[in-house]
């Protein structure tokens, strides 16, 4: 590593002399050093680098026929994330553990550069100008600094009598892509969208075609935030998998600045980034959750969080850590190290209450012991300064990570069921002009907060269980991967909560995905609409749970899995009218719902094989993440996840009602 940093500092050195620029020194200066490598990969042979860690580190196997490890040209036709998903907590994540994430992501970046996929871009170019760029329909994760996920339906254009007549416009598949996951966002006629490669496009949102493009170091992850700066300046703003924010510019797609946001080296951004008066808000997660599970990791250093950033420049503000810094707290029972505390991820997007002056998030479980009150909770934090308001703790001593799907060492004694909080705070205003806080849990229940509690432990207005994912804590029954994922509508008075429940052995589990519509004022339940499978698994075809399949999950061929997916759950946001809810599955199917009475309205299968219109046969697969978006009579859907066993896919599908322009 030493030797990589001598030379990368070299490289740095030349280029700094030769711009004429200042490298000036911190307290940090390999960050510093760092920060500068990142802001400026473009000038750096980082794809040269990757290739002489890949000869000393993976050659003797993946350049050895007899090992049966795929060769390095067939890697090359992987994306640069999904190189880093591997490496980083996949099957290669043991073989790669002495490697920095640095060092892995040179490697993935060697990879994935080696095998042109780009000439269809240029083929696929438009031919005209954008008519339109003032309309903004999706300028962030949820639709609207309350993240409602709400969209009028004049807006939308889609509403209860024409939404059975929406039919496939166009589609666009995408080389190297297994995973749809960043949210698009639309202005005017044109539709931005990042995928896994780091590549973000501006595409026509009529016809399908490629306005421009630009890439970026590593696949983008987060929704891309549309942000007007208080001179009146636009910004695209969005995350990577190395953890870097950048904003660029909208017309030209051209970097105005980028960022590192992390904390520590396995910091990952999962939710997406806020915006309000000149200011980023940056939810921090950890991927140490996984690694965990590896024998030789030492558990636990790290620590989730919020950065606040200038969006002016991307210079930090302030910082929240989700705990102390971890410190040695004994040993485990092989003898190594543990540390604590550690966890309490921020999986999702603030919610911004410029009304309190406050910012919303909820958290993830500690991953090793002593627990915190910070975990499994709902967090009030000062938008200036990031200080603590208050809190409300949902779940307390919930201590897990992923050593605990196979018995491993570093999993705590008396371990909790990983009942994070996935999805988005919603800020709700009731009919008297009240206000409610709103937040759904992976255990299946369902939160409505007062935004002003007396003191700091929060104050709980009313809760609802739409599924009994939180069973009990004990180790062989922990975590079904179910309740509510990445997030929930509200649309007047009914909240819609999706529920994800997969088909797990546990006692006292009964899984209930489907669609719920709760009362606002009371958390009555108004209707429920479940989903079934419709097919049969054989038992030994059914995968195991989430991290631990990514790693020994027994390989099933995909078209038996696209022919009857195992999961079929509503993990995905969903997205509301005053009339619609969209609602998409982990089988592929989008769905629309009558928001009144539950009935199914529109169904389309994604997950099947596409003649894209970019002249690339792709295929669609689970729906996750965002789900859907929607403009003026279009909707827009994202098909493929594969993260956890569900069905890979690389396909964004364009729906029209009829008379739509």
């Amino acid at each position: 590593m030493k030797k990589l940093l001598s030379l990368i500092g070299l490289l740095l050195l030349a280029l700094v002399l030769a711009i004429g620029g200042v490298l000036l020194l911190s307290d940090s200066p390999m960050k510093t050093v760092e920060s500068f490598a990142m802001r400026h990969a473009d000038k750096l042979p980082l794809a040269y680098l990757g290739e002489k860690l890949f000869d000393q580190h993976c050659s003797s196997c993946h350049d050895n026929p007899a090992m049966h490890a795929p060769s390095r040209e067939a890697l090359s036709g992987f994306s640069k994330e999904t190189v880093m998903v591997a490496l980083e907590f996949g099957k290669m994540q043991p073989m790669a553990a002495h490697l920095s994430k640095q060092e892995r992501g040179l490697i993935a970046i060697y990879l994935a550069g080696s095998a042109p996929a780009d000439e269809w871009i240029a083929q696929h170019g438009c031919k005209s100008p954008a008519t339109d760029n003032s309309t903004e329909f999706v300028t962030n994760w949820g639709l609207g600094t309350d993240n409602r996920r709400f969209m009028s339906g004049e807006r939308a254009g889609i509403n209860r009598a024409n939404v059975g007549g929406l039919e496939l416009a166009w589609s666009l598949a995408f080389p190297k892509v297994t995973d749809m996951r960043s949210q698009p966002a639309i202005i005017g006629d044109t539709l931005y969208l990042g995928d896994k490669t780091g590549k973000l496009y501006a595409i026509d949102r009529h016809s399908g075609c490629i306005r421009a493009h630009t890439e970026v170091l590593s696949g983008i992850r987060s929704a891309i935030t549309v942000v007007t700066l208080n001179n009146g300046k636009k910004l695209l703003v969005f995350a990577d998998s190395m953890a870097s924010i950048y904003a660029v510019d909208p017309v030209s797609l051209k970097k105005v600045w980028q960022e590192a946001a992390r904390i520590y080296e396995t910091s990952v951004i999962t939710g997406s980034i806020s915006y309000h008066d000149d200011r980023l808000f940056v939810p921090v997660s950890s991927y140490e959750v996984a690694v965990s599970g590896s024998p030789t990791h030492v558990c636990c250093k790290s620590h989730g969080g919020v950065i606040a950033l200038d969006a002016t420049n991307g210079n930090k503000l302030w910082e929240w850590h989700g705990t102390a810094d971890a410190t040695l707290q004994g040993r485990n029972r092989d003898g190594g190290d543990i540390y604590g505390p550690s966890g309490v991820s921020v999986w999702s997007t603030p919610t911004i209450d410029a009304k309190r002056n406050r910012i919303y998030i909820g958290t993830g479980e500690n991953l090793s012991r002593p627990a915190t009150d910070t975990s499994d909770a709902i967090v009030a934090l000062d938008m200036d300064t990031g200080k603590l308001a208050w809190l409300f703790q949902a779940l307390a001593d919930d201590v897990w990570n992923a050593a605990c799907l196979n018995g491993g060492a570093n999993c705590p004694e008396n371990a909790g069921g990983d009942f994070d909080f996935g999805a988005s705070v919603i800020m709700a205003e009731l009919p008297d002009g009240g206000e409610l806080l709103l937040a759904g849990q992976k255990s299946g229940q369902v939160y409505a907060l007062n935004p002003d509690p007396a003191g700091r432990d929060g104050e709980l207005v009313w809760q609802q269980q739409v599924s009994n994912a939180g069973i009990g804590p004990d180790l062989e029954q922990s975590t079904t991967n179910g309740g509510v994922h990445w997030g929930m509508a509200l649309s007047g008075e009914r909240l819609l909560v999706a529920a994800a429940d997969p088909e797990r052995v546990r006692p006292d589990y009964v899984p209930n995905p489907g669609l719920h519509a709760l009362n606002l004022a009371d958390g009555a339940v108004l209707w429920f609409q479940p989903v079934t499978r419709g097919c049969e698994i054989a038992e030994e075809d059914k995968p195991m749970i989430g991290l631990q399949n990514m790693r020994a999950g027994k390989k099933i061929e995909l078209a038996d899995q696209y022919r009857c997916s195992f999961y079929y759950g509503l993990s995905a946001a969903v997205l509301a009218t005053e009339e619609l809810v969209f609602s998409a599955g982990l089988d592929g199917k989008i769905r629309a719902f009558d928001i009144a009475s539950g009935d199914l309205l529109w169904e389309a299968r994604t997950a099947k094989s596409f003649e894209a219109n970019n002249g690339i046969t792709g295929h669609g697969g689970a729906i996750d993440v965002s789900g859907q978006v929607m403009a003026d009579g279009w909707l827009y859907v994202q098909s493929g996840y594969s993260m956890f066993g569900q069905l890979p896919g690389n396909m964004l599908l364009a729906y029209r009602v009829a008379g739509a322009p």
